[in-house]
C-alpha cells in the first residue's frame, strides 16, 4: 500500500475548491456538447451550426455585450434561466435568418446541449484518488459559481457530494466568488480560520481574489492563462493543471 499524500495536519484545517475547470474538465465536456449542438443545428435549420453553438455557449456565461444584458438579464430575473437560455437560441437563430422557430424546438435544442454536456462532464484524472486521501485529513469544500439550473445538475452527475464534506453554489446563495460572504460561509462549514484554509480556483476574479478578500490563502490553476497585471491580484502559489495540486498541498501542508 502507498504511502498516504499527508501526514497529520499542524495548521491546516480545510480545503476549498472551485469546481469547473479545478476539479472538473468542464470546457471539455463544453467542446464536446458545442460540437453536436452545432451538428444538430446545422441538420435542422441548414444554418452555420459552429457559430451559432459557439455563441450560444458565449450566452450563457453571460459574456454578454449591453444591448444583451438589457435583454436577457429581465427573462432571469422575472422568469428563470430556462427560459433566458430558450430565448437565446431562437434569437441567435434569428440572427441566422430563422425568424419562426418555436419555443418548443429551441427547447428541444437546449435539452441536447445540457445531455450532451453531462455525458461528457466529469472530474479530471487522479482527482478522486486525490480527495479520498485528502478527506482523510482536511474538512473539503467546494465553492462553485453559476446559477442552479446548470450547477446543480453537474453537481449530481458526478456524485461530488460522495467526494467532498460541503458544497457551496453561488446561485443558491445572496453573492458569489469573490463575496467575503460565501468564503465566510465555507470557514463556518469547515469550522476553521481563515489562516487554517487553502483555497484552490482557475478564476483570478473570482477565486483568487475572493481567497484575498477573506484573508485565505491561494492556489491558482493557470491552465496557460496569462497573468492579467491590471487585475492587480497576485495568487499565493500557481500551478498549470489540477493534476499539480496534490504536489502542491502535500508541500504546503508539510511546511506548516
Amino acid at each position: 500500500m502507498s504511502a498516504p499524500i499527508f501526514q497529520d495536519p499542524i495548521m491546516l484545517k480545510a480545503l476549498f475548491f472551485d469546481m469547473d475547470e479545478t476539479l472538473c474538465d468542464t470546457k471539455g465536456a463544453n467542446r464536446k456538447a458545442t460540437q453536436l449542438m452545432a451538428e444538430e443545428a446545422q441538420r435542422r435549420y441548414e444554418v452555420d451550426g459552429m457559430a451559432f453553438a459557439r455563441a450560444y455557449v458565449t450566452g450563457i456565461y453571460r459574456e454578454w455585450s449591453e444591448a444583451q444584458r438589457a435583454r436577457y438579464m429581465p427573462i432571469i430575473e422575472q422568469q428563470s434561466e430556462g427560459a433566458f437560455r430558450i430565448q437565446l437560441i431562437r434569437d441567435l437563430l434569428a440572427d441566422q435568418g430563422l425568424e419562426s422557430v418555436e419555443e418548443q424546438d429551441a427547447q428541444a435544442l437546449q435539452d441536447k446541449f445540457d445531455r450532451d454536456r453531462l455525458d461528457a462532464f466529469d472530474f479530471y484524472p487522479g482527482i478522486t484518488d486525490f480527495l479520498a486521501e485528502a478527506r482523510q485529513y482536511f474538512t473539503l469544500v467546494v465553492i462553485t459559481n453559476g446559477p442552479e439550473f446548470s450547477q446543480v445538475p453537474k453537481v449530481q452527475t458526478i456524485n461530488l457530494a460522495e467526494h467532498v464534506d460541503h458544497i457551496i453554489i453561488g446561485g443558491q446563495e445572496p453573492e458569489q466568488k469573490p463575496a467575503r460572504s460565501i468564503f465566510e460561509k465555507a470557514l463556518r462549514l469547515a469550522e476553521c480560520e481563515a489562516h487554517e484554509a487553502i483555497h484552490v480556483g482557475d478564476s483570478l476574479a473570482a477565486d483568487i481574489a475572493g481567497a484575498h478578500n477573506t484573508s485565505i490563502t491561494s492556489v491558482w490553476i493557470q491552465h496557460q492563462q496569462p497573468l492579467d497585471a491590471e487585475l492587480g491580484i497576485e495568487p499565493h502559489h500557481t500551478v498549470m493543471h489540477p493534476s499539480e495540486i496534490p504536489e502542491l498541498i502535500r508541500s504546503l501542508h508539510q511546511g506548516d
